[in-house]
């Protein structure tokens, strides 16, 4: 089984991070790097969410012109994974291919469709006013 720490960026405003574990991990397996999931999966019912990256247990990240789910040793001049100190400096790194497999540990996404209520009142959070307000009472 696979457990996944799910980080979902909102555009419109923050962040947020899910632990995935058991059948509902199960469905981030075999994806690639831009699809879509159900925001069901983490628990955002109404959303949908788009994979944009992740890193293994090792650290190594996932790069989207990769293909498979595999490490590699690929030499890159830049983009996801190295940024180099001089101009036309290329280096030999290992990185991920772009499929989710089980050893993945962060996977990265991106909310494209809204639900009906915002993240925070799904939470549970509501607005920082109204837990200031309840907290003055």
């Amino acid at each position: 089984m696979a457990d996944f720490k799910v980080v979902v960026s909102d555009p419109k405003s923050k962040a947020y991070q899910f632990d995935v574990t058991g059948a509902e991990a199960n469905k981030f397996i075999g994806k690639a790097i831009g699809e879509t999931v159900d925001g069901e999966v983490v628990g955002l019912p109404g959303y949908t969410l788009e994979i944009t990256g992740g890193s293994d247990n090792s650290g190594f990240v996932m790069r989207k012109d990769l293909p498979g789910p595999k490490r590699q040793k690929v030499l890159v001049a830049g983009g996801v994974g190295y940024s180099p100190k001089a101009n036309g400096a290329r280096r030999r790194k290992f990185l991920r291919g772009r499929e989710i497999a089980p050893d993945i540990v962060q996977i990265n996404s991106k909310v494209v469709e809204y639900g009906g209520k915002s993240i925070e009142d799904i939470l549970g959070g509501g607005s920082e006013e109204e837990v200031e307000e309840a907290a003055e009472e």
